[in-house]
Order: structure tokens, then sequence, then C-alpha cells
């Protein structure tokens, strides 16, 4: 069985509060974009996990596809598997390809193994991989919210527009992200700001990350104005970094404007 995990950008992103646990309650509109890795799940005698791709960094039973695995396993009779990753997705992006991998792998094994999980229990393990995994248990835009598990339909739709996605040589931490941020409430609720058309975007769709992550590495800044300068009609920062991403009227070809940089590009 083969699937194809596709990533996400955020529309917006507000960090609203911080929690009692040490986290942070958001609010942000994921909205998935057709670049993906590719993943494969057979059947097996005994478990393997391999890539191939992008180089995936990291002990083997720290790759949350395996812990995906896993806890399917420690919960039902299910036999061995082999689980290949084909790795397309920038890591460190803040496009949620991780994630992405890891909710597609419990898809699968609901499939493959005829569980008849309900996306609500589909839910309850893919929070524990991960605060936006519950995203990628749907195929549409999401409004979220809490630490990103509160998942209500989104009011927007990029069907027509083209998308430019950039992402620089450098790795932003999330935890560093979160401590540049001081938490507050948005004046303007994201749903309501995606009621307005995308041109009016630039000036009221905030990612909060972006003023502390721009001050500590310029060169996402410089991007972001990049895709301004080359006709976005509305650029940002996804996540907390590092890639930046561009909506555009029509198709573009900036390969060479972006010759330094991860640069992928598609209409949505």
């Amino acid at each position: 069985m083969v699937s194809f995990p596709h990533c996400k950008i955020n529309l917006g992103l507000h960090v609203v509060e911080k929690r009692k646990d040490g986290f942070h309650n958001i609010e942000t509109c994921f909205y998935p974009v057709p670049r993906t890795d590719i993943l494969e799940v057979i059947k097996a005698n005994e478990f393997a996990f391999t890539t191939s791709g992008l180089t995936v960094a990291g002990d083997v039973n720290d790759n949350l596809c395996v812990k995906a695995y896993n806890l399917i396993a420690n919960d039902f009779k299910v036999s061995s598997v082999k689980i290949h990753l084909h790795k397309i997705l920038p890591m460190g992006a803040g496009v949620g390809g991780g994630s992405a991998d890891a909710a597609f792998t419990l898809r699968m094994l609901n499939s493959l193994f005829e569980l008849n999980l309900s996306q609500e229990q589909l839910k309850s393990y893919a929070i524990r991989l991960g605060s936006d995994c519950a995203f990628f248990l749907h195929d549409q835009p999401m409004l979220a919210e809490g630490k990103g598990e509160i998942l209500s339909e989104a009011p927007v739709s990029l069907k027509g527009k083209y998308l430019v996605l950039v992402k620089p040589d450098v790795h932003v931490a999330t935890a560093d992200a979160y401590a540049g941020v001081v938490p507050a409430r948005p004046k303007q609720r994201i749903q309501s700001v995606l009621h307005s058309p995308v041109e009016t975007w630039r000036n009221t769709l905030v990612n909060d990350f972006e003023v502390s992550v721009f001050k500590k590495f310029p060169v996402i800044a410089q991007l972001k104005e990049k895709l301004y300068a080359n006709g976005a009609i509305y650029a940002s920062m996804s996540g907390s970094g590092a890639s930046v991403f561009g909506i555009f009227d029509s198709p573009v070809n900036l390969q060479h404007t972006f010759a330094d940089v991860d640069y992928w590009a598609a209409l949505v």
C-alpha cells in the first residue's frame, strides 16, 4: 500500500497564551499543499523501517512513522510491517512533513488491517504524536486552536492560485521561536481575515513568529520580500519557519531567482 503524505502551510499564526503544561495555545489555519513524501506500508514477517531521498537523521525508534505503528500495535493484534519512506519534504521547514508521515501511517494501518477506526479514534492517536498531526487526517483547510489539535473547517480556498514555497538552508528551533514571542489575543481572528480577498491579507494575516525569527535569520525575511518583489499577492513564513511561501494569481517561474534555496511551485 502506497500513499503520498502532503505538507501544509500556515495561513496566519497567533500565539494566544502559554498553557500550564508549558505548551502554547495557538490560532492558525492549516492549508494542505500538494508537495508530498512517498510512503509504503506492507505486511511482513518482521518489522522494518527504511528511508530513501533526503537523509532522515536520528534514531529509527524516534521516527514518527515507527511511533505511529507502535501505538497501533500496542492496542491491536496486527502483524509486523515494512515501512519505507521516500523523503522529499524538507525537514525543519515549518510545513509539517514529519507529522504528515505519521498521520498517513495511521491512516494506512487502519486500512491495511481493516481496523475500522473512526476519525475521532485516529485523532486520539495522532495528537499523541504531534500537535499538528491530527490535521493530516483531513485533506482540506482547517482552522486550528489549542495546541493545534482542535480543528474546524476553514472558510478559505486558494483553488486556481499558484503557490511558490522556498526554504533557505537554515534551521529554526521551535522552542527558540516560541521563546521569542509574547503571547497575546489577536485584535482580529484569523477566520475573520480569511473571509477577505487574498489581496487584502498582506497587512492583516499575520504570523506571530516572524518578528523574532526574522531578526535571528534575516535570510528568511529577505525571501519573503523577494516573493513580493516578484508579484506575490500574499507571502508569509509557514509555522515557525524556515519555509516561506508566496501566493500568485498566475503561474510564475522563479527558479533562477531562488536558485540557492529549496524551491517548489505548483497550481493549488
